[in-house]
């Protein structure tokens, strides 16, 4: 994949599971096309991808957490398209809270069936955190689009806490 995602190649999709609980081994082809595809590829292929790291915009999976450096490094990348699209799927994936929710609705994720999936969460919003260098230099990039998404991300960092340890 070149030098630009260098790194997919180290994670295990095959034993990861994404926000749809099937094998996460379609994610790197999708994280390809968006860093060597054209704009139109690699719109249809963040959407694809927001399908299966973030369902329905607010539930993640176990791969998403691994899912995200590659977005950021995405965003990142001088010659990237839809740097906004990436940006407004990160900002889905830190707000999530279903699993958190969901546990808490059900007693807790220690008392319920709601075990890993609450961690898969802290994990993802971790992740996101970690990419704030990325998000803040995308915050003054000449493109408005770009500018204008990152600073709505970096805000919701700044209103949305981390989440507290399980």
């Amino acid at each position: 994949m070149g030098s630009l995602l260098k790194g997919v190649s180290g994670v295990r999709w095959g034993e990861l599971r994404d926000a749809r609980q099937l094998r996460a081994g379609d994610i790197p082809p999708l994280l390809s096309r968006i860093a060597h595809g054209g704009e139109d590829a690699a719109r249809l292929a963040i959407d694809e991808l927001g399908d299966r790291v973030c369902a329905l915009g607010f539930v993640v999976g176990e791969a998403t957490a691994s899912t995200v450096p590659f977005l950021l490094e995405l965003a990142g990348a001088p010659h990237v398209p839809c740097k906004a699209e990436l940006l407004d799927l990160l900002e889905s994936i830190y707000r999530t809270e279903q699993w958190h929710s969901s546990a808490a609705a059900a007693g807790g994720p220690k008392s319920t069936s709601f075990q890993e999936q609450p961690a898969w969460e802290v994990a993802a919003r971790a992740a996101v955190r970690a990419g704030r260098p990325v998000i803040e230099g995308l915050a003054s990039s000449v493109r408005p689009e770009e500018a204008e998404t990152a600073r709505k991300l970096l805000l919701t960092m700044d209103e949305v806490p981390p989440f507290p340890e399980l």
